[in-house]
């Protein structure tokens, strides 16, 4: 698999508890090329980087995974 770039840590801090498993989540989503994942602790549903690029603009609302944050 290739990289797959880290949240930014605005987004999501990498000391919470289920940091991995969201990360793990979101690899295995990009890899399967699902343009979501379900969010480990909450079970909501959240974007993934490639749908973020995909979409190619930032639509302001703080998403996990936009690769267009700059902290």
């Amino acid at each position: 698999m290739s990289h797959v770039p880290r949240p930014d840590v605005s987004r999501c801090d990498p000391t919470r508890p289920d940091y991995d498993a969201i990360i793990e989540a979101h690899e295995h989503a990009v890899a399967l090329g699902e343009p979501t994942y379900r969010d480990p602790s909450t079970g909501l549903s959240v974007l993934t980087f490639a749908t973020h690029l995909a979409r190619g603009t930032c639509c302001d609302s703080g998403c996990r995974h936009c690769p267009y944050v700059s902290s």
